[in-house]
């Protein structure tokens, strides 16, 4: 299954008493692949850097390189196309575009500017940390 990661989520997943700590160990398992373009990459790393630390920013890009290696887990897409859909905030059109490229089942979001993809007519859908953890994530 491959998701592509809001940059909140990422911000939350990488502390590992949050609830969304797993996401990034079904990651490092090889259980999920998270797809990455170089504007994310680059947005990752100035939030976490900001907000934890140029250490911590270090500690999850090393999480990123690992479990690529390890399990192939992580591509690298490379959008050639701006679809242009998230319209109430363009800086998130990134992700967007990134998980249409990549043809990702989900983009992991916390933020309501990414409902229209649901009737976009692409497959990426988003969802969020906790309904992905209930649905993909938790042992039945």
């Amino acid at each position: 299954m491959t998701v592509v990661l809001d940059t909140n989520v990422v911000l939350s997943a990488r502390a590992a008493g949050h609830s969304h700590y797993v996401i990034v160990l079904a990651l490092a398992a090889g259980a999920i692949q998270v797809a990455l373009s170089t504007e994310i990459l680059l947005e990752y790393e100035e939030i976490i850097t900001a907000n934890a630390g140029a250490c911590r920013w270090r500690q999850f890009a090393s999480v990123l390189e690992v479990a690529g290696q390890l399990h192939g887990n992580v591509p690298s897409i490379a959008p050639s196309f701006r679809f242009r859909l998230i319209s109430a905030d363009r800086d998130d059109d990134k992700f967007a575009d990134c998980a249409i490229a990549a043809e990702a089942d989900y983009i992991i979001v916390d933020d309501r500017h990414f409902d229209v993809l649901k009737t976009a007519g692409y497959k990426p859908q988003p969802i969020t940390p906790e309904e992905f953890i209930r649905r993909h994530l938790t042992a039945a």
